[in-house]
């Protein structure tokens, strides 16, 4: 420990992203990335971005970006906030809407940066005991809180919440921010966007990096009221007022016009999730019904410590929390057909079935 770090960086305990070990070669299904490249067109436009204007910075607004989400969405340009990537989004959110003293509410169960954005940022919070089968406990966000956020379908237990019970918790907490994290809501869970001009209070962040399959390029956003965008534009612009370079701008834009290649890498990544969620079971797993593109999954008669160590050894990456409650569970990303075929000769092997 540095005795330089300031009082924050002493205390807080950083997010651990999926390991990207390079000794050898693995199956990578740690990360949630896309199997599948992104759309042709989307490179095409990176490359022709890629020229002598790079000298020049690139539009603080992103005004065609914004314009084509807000298009795609059935939006106007003023609901929508564009990031460096979905992650960034957030960290703005946290800012811009939650005070300290107020307690900010989310499932105990969820995606781990949203304590530690709330612990960075000096927020008082609260996790929600998710039940027994992991669903949220809806009247338990009707209490007095200071803003919510929830991810849907729920990191990392892939499971979508219906769009109405989504609605009770923003329409029971109209006076505060709540924000639904819809990171993997492609993949078959229903978005919340239709709410936005009806719940001023709603804000819907995205990303470009799982079903668009551009982890690599950075790019997030978030739908909402007007007001709430122009509050992230205020944090953003205290920041960094270019938070997304050229060619990030212009591989987003064709990523949103590209529909058919869209839908096509969605249809096979939910296809191939949905047949090896049956053959999981087959072999005695226990595995959540998947709206995202991984599976939860555990096993009564080998411990998830010990499958994701075996399967380590046999060159397949998967991703294991040593956390109370889902520390028998291992989250496994949908990768092509061939790289879960090996993934499922990898189980048999180590069941010795």
């Amino acid at each position: 420990m540095s005795k330089y770090w300031s009082e924050t960086v002493k205390n807080i305990e950083p997010y651990v992203p999926g390991e990207q070990p390079k000794d050898k070669k693995y199956i990578k299904l740690n990360t949630n990335e896309s199997p599948y490249p992104p759309s042709p067109k989307v490179i095409e436009a990176i490359k022709a971005a890629a020229g002598d204007s790079l000298r020049l910075y690139p539009d603080p607004n992103c005004d065609e970006l914004k314009e084509t989400i807000a298009n795609y969405y059935s939006l106007r340009k003023d609901q929508v906030f564009v990031g460096n990537g979905s992650d960034e989004v957030l960290a703005f959110a946290f800012m811009a809407f939650f005070n300290k003293g107020r307690k900010v509410f989310f499932p105990d169960i969820t995606y781990s940066f949203y304590p530690v954005y709330a612990e960075l940022f000096g927020l008082d919070y609260e996790a929600i005991p998710l039940d027994e089968d992991f669903n949220i406990t809806l009247d338990r966000f009707n209490d007095e809180n200071g803003g919510i956020i929830i991810s849907n379908p729920k990191s990392p237990t892939a499971q979508a919440l219906p769009l109405k019970d989504v609605e009770a918790i923003i329409k029971n907490n109209m006076d505060k921010v709540v924000m639904v994290d819809e990171a993997y809501i492609d993949f078959g869970g229903e978005s919340v966007v239709k709410l936005i001009d009806t719940y001023p209070n709603l804000l819907v962040i995205q990303t470009l990096s799982k079903s668009r399959c551009l982890a690599g390029l950075r790019v997030g956003f978030a739908m909402g009221h007007k007001d709430l965008i122009e509050g992230l534009e205020r944090v953003k612009n205290s920041f960094n007022s270019y938070t997304l370079d050229r060619l990030a701008i212009a591989g987003a834009i064709e990523a949103f016009k590209d529909e058919a290649y869209f839908q096509e890498t969605l249809k096979k990544i939910i296809t191939t999730r949905e047949r090896v969620s049956k053959a999981m079971k087959e072999l005695g797993f226990r595995v959540l019904d998947s709206k995202a593109n991984f599976l939860f999954a555990s096993h009564g008669d080998i411990s998830a410590k010990v499958l994701f160590q075996e399967l380590r050894e046999r060159g397949v990456l998967v991703r294991y929390f040593n956390k109370p409650r889902i520390d028998n569970f291992l989250r496994i990303t949908i990768g092509t057909d061939e790289e879960m075929d090996s993934l499922i000769k990898a189980v048999k092997e180590i069941l010795k079935v």
